[in-house]
């Protein structure tokens, strides 16, 4: 805690760690991903849409932008390929989205009207008491985006919600959002729908590449060192 100099930021972190049974390392690795300046802060219509009671838990629950340090993909990838990555690393996964969180599935089938859907992951939330529709896109927001969520989160409590279940919630990650679009696009939506960013892993800066080694140098090292 010795990294943390406000008060407020302090406090936060450890009411979290008591909440949430954090181990130190977790706790270092939420001190330095920025939790408390990014949990809370994505553009969502919870306030419109839910109960007060329930709304300030789930704004909570949100964060902007998230962290997916933990993957490892190309400079190129489809939106296949960033949802096979945080499935494959689903206790990262996990630890990023929160406490509560419980897997249910990928690409999850429903069947509306004799026509095939699928959700990209869906998860339920144990203190929410509600399903989450998380969908992932690997470019900029646009307005369409939020309606086909809608639609999901629409289905999900036509079809699947429990009469004691709370309203389901979606969540839409992108890798780029225009605040103020994201708030048109929700402003008339009636299903609870939180719209935030990722962020993978910091790319080198320009000035820095020159500076490393290349492959081959490395490899000539290696081989170098085994001559010795």
């Amino acid at each position: 805690m010795d990294k943390v100099k406000d008060a407020e930021e302090r406090d936060f972190y450890i009411r979290k760690s008591a909440e949430n049974g954090w181990s130190r390392n977790i706790l270092v690795h939420q001190i330095e991903s920025k939790l408390y300046h990014r949990q809370g802060k994505a553009v969502s219509n919870f306030n419109q849409t839910l109960p007060s009671f329930h709304s300030d838990l789930a704004k909570e629950m949100l964060k902007d932008p998230y962290k997916f340090d933990f993957l490892n993909l190309s400079e190129e990838y489809f939106e296949k390929d960033l949802e096979d990555a945080l499935v494959n690393h689903i206790t990262k996964f996990l630890l990023e989205l929160g406490a509560g969180f419980s897997y249910v599935g990928r690409q999850y089938h429903l069947e509306i009207g004799g026509d095939d859907f699928y959700i990209d992951l869906l998860f339920y939330h144990l203190k929410l008491r509600s399903y989450v529709v998380i969908e992932l896109k690997t470019g900029k927001f646009i307005p369409e985006y939020a309606s086909k969520l809608n639609f999901y989160l629409s289905a999900v409590d036509d079809l699947m919600k429990h009469k004691t279940d709370n309203p389901t919630l979606g969540i839409l990650i992108c890798k780029e959002r225009n605040k103020v679009v994201a708030e048109y696009s929700l402003r008339d939506i009636n299903k609870p729908i939180g719209i935030a960013e990722y962020e993978l892993t910091q790319s080198i800066p320009e000035n820095f590449k020159g500076c490393l080694p290349t492959i081959e140098e490395i490899e000539n090292e290696l081989e170098n060192n085994k001559d010795d």
